[in-house]
C-alpha cells in the first residue's frame, strides 16, 4: 500500500497509485455518509430510538444492560460505543451515529488492506470504490444503530487480517495476536448471531495458518480471548429464567407459525431481492426485473470464486509466485507479503474460500427461513454482512477481464473476459445509478419524517403532556427527541398494552394523573380512541402536531384496565 520515503532525515510512507485512488474513494464514502448523518437520513426510528435511549442510561451510570431492552440476543456494543458521546453532547441521532460512521471507515480500511494482500492493488481499489456508493438500503444497515453489523463486519476482517500475518510470518506478538482473534469472535457471536457463518470460517482459517501453535499457549489465549468477548452473555443466560436465555428467545422469534412457504419462493426472495438490495443495486421498495440479475448470477461467482482459489492453492506448490499470477489470475499474498514459505503463498487462496464459505452460509441460512418468502423487503438487511465477500465474489470478472485485456487468452478466454468486463460495469453503474436516485429523490421523505418527528417533540416538550401512550414506532422516538422529558407508554392498535421494552416507562405513564394519547392521524388507533372518547361522552382537548393528534382527556383512559 506504501513505500517508505526519506524526507529530510524522516522517512515518510508514500502511497502508490492503486492507494490513493482508494483513498479517495474511501474518503468520497466517507464524507457522503457525513452528510446523510447531520441530517439524519435515514429516518429514525423507535429500534434505534431504544439503542440512543440505553446509550443514554449507560453515560448517566443508570443502566448497564448486555442485550437490547426487551429481549435477550441482541447485543448493546452500539451503545457503549455511543455512551460517552451522548453523555457529553446530549441526546441527537447524528451523535448516536458518529460511531456507525467511525466503524464503517474502519470497515473500508480494513477491507481494501485484505483485498490487496490476497488479490491485487487495483481490484482492492475498484472494491473500495463499490463500498463507498450506497443508496437507502445500504446505508440504513451502515449507519443506523440497529444492533449488530457495523462493528462485526470490521471485526471479522480485522480476524482474516491475522490469519494472513500469522501465516505469512509478518505478525510480531503471535500470541497476543491469536489472543486478539478470539476477543474478536467472542465480542462479535455477542453483537450479533447472523455473524456465526463467518466466524465459522475465519475460525477454520486460523486453524490452518497456525494449528501446530494452538497446542500451547496460543491456544489458551485464544480460548480465554472468546471468554473474555462473550462474557456479558454467558452472565446474562446464567441468570436468565427458564424460557428467557438467548437461544430460546432466538428460536423464538425465528420461527413463524403456519405452513412454511416452497423452497423456490424462499430462494427467490433470497437472491432475486435481498442479495440486490444488500449490495445496493436496488431502491429500498424493491428491485425491478432488470436489477435482479446479479442474484442469479450470484451462485455461478460463488462457485467461481471457489474453483479459482482452489486452483490457486494446488498451484502454490510448485510455481514462482509471478508466474502463478499469470498462470492462475491469482495473486495470492502479493509483492506485499515477505517471505513465509508455502503457507504464505497459500493464505490467500485460503482466505478466498473462506469468504467464499461465509457468503454461502449467510444465503444458506436465509433462505431457510420463511422471511426470505413472505417479507424479502423487510428482512434483506440480514444479508447485508455478504459485503464482507464482495471481493471473493468479484475476483473472478476481474481475472477473467484482465487476462482477456491482456491479450494472454484464447478466443474464448477473450469472450469470457469481454463478458465479464461488461458485468463489472453494469454492477458499477447500477449501484452508481441508484445512488444517485436515493440523494435526489429519496432523502426527501425521510428529512419530513425527521421534521415532524422534531415538532411533536418539541411542542410536547413544551405544553405537555409529559405522561403520553401511543404506538410503538412513535414512543421511544419521542423520549429520545426529548430526553427523557415526555414518556410513553406503547400501546397496540386495538388500545392493549404493547411491545414496551424499557418497562419503568410503562410503569411511569401508568402512575400518571392524567396521560395523553399521540397517535397518527387518521390511524386505527386514532379512530378506535375518537369512538372510545364519544361513548365516554369526554371533550378530549386535542391538538394536531406534525401529522399526529395529541388528546389530553380530563380522566385516564386505560380500556385495558
Amino acid at each position: 500500500m506504501s513505500h517508505p520515503e526519506e524526507h529530510r532525515g524522516r522517512w515518510r510512507p508514500r502511497l502508490d497509485r492503486p492507494a490513493l485512488v482508494a483513498l479517495l474513494f474511501g474518503l468520497v464514502g466517507v464524507g457522503y455518509r457525513l452528510v446523510l448523518t447531520l441530517f439524519t437520513v435515514p429516518v429514525s426510528n423507535s429500534d434505534e430510538a431504544t439503542f440512543g435511549l440505553a446509550a443514554l442510561h449507560i453515560g448517566q451510570g443508570r443502566e448497564h444492560p448486555v442485550f437490547l431492552y426487551g429481549q435477550h440476543y441482541m447485543g448493546m456494543l452500539e451503545s457503549y460505543l455511543a455512551a460517552p458521546l451522548v453523555a457529553v453532547a446530549g441526546p441527537s441521532w447524528p451523535v448516536l451515529r458518529l460511531p456507525m460512521l467511525a466503524l464503517y471507515a474502519v470497515f473500508l480500511y480494513l477491507i481494501h488492506r485484505l483485498t490487496r494482500r490476497v488479490c491485487t492493488p487495483w481490484f482492492a481499489a475498484f472494491v473500495v470504490g463499490l463500498l463507498a456508493l450506497g443508496p437507502e438500503r445500504v446505508v440504513r444497515d451502515q449507519l443506523t444503530v440497529v444492533g449488530g453489523r457495523p462493528e462485526v463486519k470490521p471485526a471479522v476482517l480485522l480476524m482474516l487480517l491475522i490469519t494472513v500475518g500469522l501465516a505469512a510470518g509478518t505478525v510480531r506478538h503471535r500470541r497476543l495476536a491469536v489472543g486478539l482473534f478470539g476477543l474478536l469472535v467472542g465480542v462479535a457471536a455477542w453483537s450479533d448471531w447472523l455473524i456465526l457463518p463467518y466466524l465459522a470460517v475465519a475460525g477454520l482459517a486460523l486453524v490452518w495458518a497456525v494449528r501446530r501453535e494452538l497446542l500451547g499457549w496460543p491456544g489458551l489465549l485464544l480460548v480465554a480471548g472468546v471468554v473474555v468477548g462473550v462474557a456479558p452473555m454467558i452472565v446474562d443466560n446464567l441468570r436468565a429464567g427458564p424460557g428467557d436465555d438467548s437461544l430460546s428467545v432466538f428460536r423464538e422469534v425465528s420461527t413463524k407459525e403456519g405452513p412454511l412457504p416452497q423452497w423456490s419462493d424462499r430462494i427467490r426472495g433470497g437472491l432475486l431481492e435481498g442479495v440486490p438490495l444488500a449490495h445496493g443495486l436496488c431502491p429500498v421498495d424493491g428491485c425491478g426485473r432488470w436489477q435482479q440479475w446479479f442474484g442469479l448470477l450470484y451462485p455461478v461467482l460463488l462457485v467461481a470464486g471457489a474453483a479459482l482459489a482452489v486452483l490457486a492453492y494446488r498451484r502454490a506448490a510448485g510455481v514462482p509466485g509471478a508466474e502463478r499470477v499469470e498462470r492462475a489470475g491469482v495473486a495470492s499474498a502479493g509483492a506485499e507479503q515477505r517471505p513465509g514459505g508455502l503457507r504464505a503463498e497459500r493464505v490467500g487462496p485460503v482466505v478466498q474460500l473462506a469468504l467464499v464459505a461465509g457468503a454461502a452460509l449467510t444465503v444458506l441460512s436465509y433462505v431457510r427461513s420463511p422471511l426470505a418468502a413472505t417479507s424479502p423487503l423487510d428482512n434483506a438487511r440480514y444479508l447485508s454482512v455478504l459485503q464482507l465477500s464482495l471481493p471473493a465474489v468479484l475476483w473472478p470478472l476481474w481475472v477473467a477481464a484482465l487476462t482477456a485485456w491482456r491479450g494472454t487468452s484464447s478466443v474464448l478466454g477473450r469472450l469470457t473476459g469481454a463478458l465479464s468486463a461488461a458485468v463489472l460495469a453494469a454492477l458499477t453503474v447500477t449501484m452508481l445509478v441508484v445512488t444517485v436516485l436515493f440523494v435526489a429523490t429519496g432523502t426527501a421523505a425521510s428529512r419530513t419524517e425527521e421534521r415532524q418527528a422534531r415538532e411533536l417533540a418539541a411542542a410536547l416538550r413544551a405544553d405537555g403532556p409529559h405522561e403520553v401512550y401511543g404506538d410503538y414506532w412513535t414512543c421511544n422516538r419521542l423520549i429520545f427527541n426529548t430526553d427523557e422529558s415526555v414518556i410513553c407508554g406503547v400501546l397496540d392498535g386495538d388500545l392493549s398494552p404493547g411491545q414496551n421494552r424499557y418497562r419503568p416507562y410503562w410503569r411511569q405513564v401508568g402512575r400518571a394523573e392524567r396521560p395523553g394519547y399521540v397517535v397518527v392521524v387518521d390511524s386505527p388507533m386514532d379512530r378506535r380512541l375518537r369512538r372510545l372518547l364519544a361513548d365516554r361522552g369526554d371533550a378530549a382537548p386535542v391538538r394536531e402536531v406534525g401529522g399526529y393528534r395529541v388528546y389530553h382527556p380530563d380522566t385516564p383512559v386505560r380500556p385495558w384496565r
